[in-house]
């Protein structure tokens, strides 16, 4: 919106001066003030001091200022989600203001006093953020997050089970030297860098409980336990059942868990498929309708740590059909190297044979057979969970996923550059807390973090002093911006 100074005469318009364009609400006032000054430049006062009419003070002299300006309303609704967690009884304002510069924009520690600035907030010095750090670990923030996130998903009352989702990740340093945590191990990212582990655990939303961080080379099947146990500890949790991936699965940690009064459901290896699907097929045929289930017992350990599982297999028609495709494509490059028309290496469905190598069909049939289907192992008894709960209980497990690309790519918890274990202690702890804070802000308004900080961060709220009074004028926010606020508690 164009602002001008026109004359009008004789019916006719003349532009005088043209003080500028408005693209928000706040820039209009600014320059309407200066219009206003302009105009009343001059003049001399109409009435004697006795008999002037009451009106108004008109602001006169002195040139319109724009003291601040900031995105007021998306820090505003960042710390209420914040406050509204129980994040705040932390009672430190420096923490505070790191949690939300990662979710808007996570930089490192010494450029979020870039970010902060430009946002028009007072933010904390950089010997403030330090001293923050040192007491992130000193007084294990991560503890008191912790609870909060638990007392946040159990506000509504004891649950008869609590659920929760387990899943691991590795995070890379930009380093050349491995020293006792940052350790070259099995990557998820396929890097040869120097990393760490980080085991997450979530509720079935999503929502975060826990982070764990262990040793690069760490095994995935040693960190379930220490993980479940500590979270047992610190919440006192007598009934829990503890959904992870196959990673997970071995005797010697089922049998921790149970013996430790959990309950569990991790997936099977499908390399035990072929064989226990066989017995079924044998028995009962091997027509399952889409999304059907049937049930086994299976022997698991050595010993007297061998135990009968319960295994719950699902059919999956969509499943089949891309496990078909999959197979088609191992056998293709099966018959190559059976051929010599492709380099010999390892492969599952090429055996050795009289004339040379050769392709395993028996093999080849067996996993054709079992296409579409994938195998859980629950210690639940089948009248507490039936096999179709258990299936939808495990295809939770994506939200674990979905925690961990939020946390490495929306809050860009990796690379890391910080050296020393404290430091990366406290680093995770940001990031824990900012992806708790995003997790709920996700839920109540429907749509990403990262879409919520585009919608809210444009809109500035600015405040102009013109002859020592001040106006302050909010951007009024658009239709997806008030959609946003609808959604929000106290907005």
């Amino acid at each position: 919106m164009a602002v001008q100074i026109v004359e009008k005469k004789a019916g006719q318009r003349r532009i005088l001066e043209h003080l500028g364009s408005a693209h928000t609400e706040a820039e209009l006032v600014a320059l309407l003030a200066v219009a206003d000054r302009k105009l009343h430049e001059g003049q001399g006062q109409l009435f004697e001091a006795d008999k002037a009419p009451t009106a108004a003070p008109r602001p006169s002299g002195g040139a319109a200022v724009v003291t601040a300006n900031r995105s007021e309303l998306l820090w505003t609704v960042l710390a209420d989600a914040y406050d509204r967690l129980g994040f705040d009884a932390l009672e430190d304002e420096a923490f505070k203001a790191l949690v939300l510069a990662r979710i808007i924009e996570p930089v490192s520690k010494l450029d979020t006093i870039r970010v902060i600035d430009e946002l028009g907030i007072v933010g904390p010095h950089l010997s403030t953020i330090k001293r923050s750090l040192a007491r992130c670990v000193g007084r294990d923030y991560r503890a008191l997050v912790a609870g909060a996130c638990w007392a946040h998903v159990s506000a509504g009352g004891a649950k008869p089970v609590a659920m929760v989702l387990y899943d691991l990740t590795t995070l890379y340093f930009e380093v050349e030297n491995e020293d006792k945590l940052r350790k070259v191990g099995m990557s998820k990212e396929r890097r040869v860098d120097p990393q760490i582990t980080v085991g997450l655990l979530v509720d079935p939303s999503g929502f975060p409980l826990d982070v764990h961080v262990f040793e690069g080379n760490k095994a995935e099947t040693t960190t379930l336990i220490p993980v479940i146990t500590a979270f047992q500890a610190r919440h006192q949790v007598s009934d829990l059942v503890v959904v992870a991936d196959a990673g997970m699965l071995s005797a010697a940690n089922l049998n921790a868990l149970e013996d430790a009064g959990f309950s569990f459901i991790v997936a099977a290896r499908q390399s035990k498929a072929p064989a226990e699907l066989e017995d079924h097929f044998e028995a009962h045929g091997n027509y399952l309708a889409d999304d059907a289930t049937f049930e086994v017992t299976r022997p698991m350990g050595a010993g007297k740590d061998r135990r009968e599982r319960r295994v719950v297999w699902h059919y999956s028609a969509a499943r089949a059909r891309r496990d078909q495709q999959t197979l088609n494509k191992q056998i293709e490059r099966a018959e190559n190297i059976a051929a010599g028309k492709a380099p010999i290496g390892k492969h599952r469905f090429v055996k050795l044979a009289d004339s040379g190598r050769d392709v395993d069909w028996v093999l080849v049939e067996r996993v054709r057979a079992a296409a579409g289907f994938k195998g859980y192992v629950a210690n639940l008894d089948p009248t507490t969970m039936a096999g179709p709960a258990v299936v939808a209980a495990y295809r939770d497990l994506w939200q674990v996923e979905q925690s961990f690309r939020m946390a490495k790519s929306d809050l860009k918890a990796r690379p890391i550059f910080h050296r020393t274990r404290d430091a990366i202690e406290a680093h995770l702890t940001i990031v824990f807390t900012a992806l708790a804070l995003a997790r709920h802000l996700q839920t109540l308004t429907g749509i990403s973090i990262k879409k919520l900080v585009q919608t809210l961060r444009p809109l500035r709220t600015v405040t102009i002093t013109i002859a020592g009074q001040q106006i302050t004028a909010p951007t009024q926010p658009g239709p997806e911006a008030q959609a946003i606020l609808d959604a929000l508690p106290g907005h």
